[in-house]
């Protein structure tokens, strides 16, 4: 939710997440309420990008939720030509297929697709100054127009009617007795916004964006999307902002750019920090209420609501440089608002727990408010909080982040049929790294890998996306084809640190 792809082009998402084929009943589509549980709009596609093969309708393309400021990319692009109504802002295309060698993000290769899967970045939020003045004073202006009416409407039925009223007005002190219940929302934005923070980057020219982030712990640390802080990497500025107006220099402790995960540190962080308890994103159930919070196109400490509406949906998203390699996630999809500037913000569940970091969203089209962003359609992406604590907790204690990987190079192309070996690796090496997790279990180039444990996969994104939920040591067990005879073996997931 912070930089709209512009010229990346990312694999695109398959249109439903993958699910158990051992238990089918229990798969996020299939779970009836109470079952299973639970760091932007994607850009659409240009008209004239070449189309995916294999792709379906509904397939997940997803732009972060974070805003950028008013003298980022947004702001650039061909001059008016006069004409009214003015011509829709151009869609910047895809560009080369994003692919993943051994040593690249996914710790598993894959050959340049051609597909478009995934999901992008959102733009920032533009800053408060550049996009919100003008939303503030509209408001302003609408309610003192309101309070004209209103004022002059109630004088003349109270001259019209000084007798025989029948309303009741409250006592003076009761606004102040008002009290929400434990797990209500009012209850629960009351307890969690104060340990939220809108944080505003900016890179040494001057570009950058806004986003969210919370209080990871007591000694300063908060954590965001990647792509919120992007613009503030090298020699960069980084602010955050409390809800009481409390403003603090910060700086990036680490970042993950294939996980989109960050942790920035307060500089001289008060003493009267307070966490947000983390939820267990495992336990989460299709239909479980959520509660956002961000700073939707600037607009911070909003609070939306909404339910979980899927679990593991496969996305990809990339901050569309020519040298980003994109983001992987088996996300948590939520119908809760979530728009550009609300990347990086927690998601709750009813008690107030966080459960995921927001991230990015569906979209249809550029258009839109403020900064002719997209969007929320009600499709919003989260990465699950099991998997951001323990990143998280790798970029604080070492800087760098620590990537699950099989070893082995596999197709971005979009596909159902699963994710194929490659016969080659990125730069020219070996599509199985030698020695490494895949050889040892005996996949060779041209194997289609179909399941990960009792989880499908139907191309190799969703495999990255799977393989990132684990931990460097899990064992698990790969389905595979060969030959058209199905074959599994056991396999101990390797590791690789850092993004490059």
């Amino acid at each position: 939710m912070s930089t709209e792809n512009e010229g990346n082009e990312v694999p695109q998402a398959p249109s439903a997440p993958p699910v158990p084929v051992a238990s089918p009943a229990t798969s996020p589509q299939g779970s009836a309420p109470g079952g299973n549980e639970p760091t932007a709009p994607l850009p659409p596609v240009p008209q004239d990008a070449p189309a995916t093969a294999g792709s379906q309708p509904g397939q997940a393309t997803t732009p972060h939720a974070s805003t950028p400021h008013a003298s980022g990319p947004a702001a650039s692009g061909p001059a008016p030509d006069g004409s009214w109504p003015p011509p829709p802002p151009a869609n910047p295309p895809y560009g080369g297929g994003a692919s993943y060698g051994d040593g690249g993000a996914a710790g598993m290769g894959g050959a340049g697709g051609a597909g478009g899967w995934g999901a992008s970045y959102q733009q920032p939020a533009p800053k408060p100054r550049s996009g919100r003045g003008g939303l503030v004073a509209a408001v302003l202006v609408a309610a003192l127009v309101a309070g004209g009416l209103g004022g002059g409407l109630g004088y003349t039925l109270a001259k019209d009617n000084d007798s025989g009223s029948t309303t009741v007005s409250a006592s003076d002190g009761s606004a102040a007795q008002v009290k929400r219940a434990p797990g209500t929302i009012a209850n629960v934005a009351a307890r969690a916004l104060p340990s939220t923070v809108t944080i505003e980057a900016e890179s040494t020219n001057g570009e950058g964006g806004t986003g969210t982030g919370f209080v990871f712990d007591t000694q300063g640390h908060i954590v965001t999307n990647n792509h919120v802080v992007a613009d503030a990497l090298d020699g960069g500025k980084l602010t955050a902002t409390f809800p009481n107006g409390r403003k603090y220099d910060a700086e990036v402790v680490g970042h993950a750019q294939g996980y989109d995960v960050a942790v920035i540190k307060l500089k001289n962080p008060p003493t009267d920090l307070k966490p947000l308890a983390l939820g267990d994103s495992d336990k989460v159930a299709v239909g479980d209420e959520t509660i956002a919070i961000g700073a939707p196109f600037g607009l911070s400490n909003t609070v939306t609501t909404g339910i979980i509406s899927a679990k593991n949906r496969p996305v990809a998203s990339s901050d569309g440089s020519s040298s980003s390699k994109a983001s992987y996630m088996s996300a948590l999809q939520t119908d809760a608002s979530i728009n550009p500037g609300n990347s990086g913000g927690p998601l709750l569940n009813a008690s107030g727990a966080v459960i995921g970091i927001n991230s990015a969203i569906q979209s249809t089209n550029s258009g839109g408010f403020g900064s002719g962003q997209s969007g929320s359609i009600g499709l919003g992406f989260a990465i699950p909080i099991n998997q951001a604590k323990y990143v998280a907790q790798q970029l604080i204690k070492t800087g760098k982040p620590v990537y699950a990987k099989i070893g082995a190079s596999v197709s971005l192309e979009d596909s159902t049929g699963g994710a194929k070996i490659t016969d080659q690796g990125a730069a020219g090496s070996a599509a199985v790294e030698s020695g490494g997790p895949a050889d040892k279990a005996g996949l060779k180039p041209g194997d289609v890998i179909t399941k990960l444990d009792d989880m499908v996969i139907d191309s190799g994104p969703t495999l990255i996306g799977e393989i990132w939920t684990h931990k460097p040591g899990d064992k698990v067990t790969i389905t595979y084809k060969r030959g058209g005879q199905e074959h599994t073996t056991e396999l101990t997931l390797g590791s690789r640190i850092g993004d490059n």
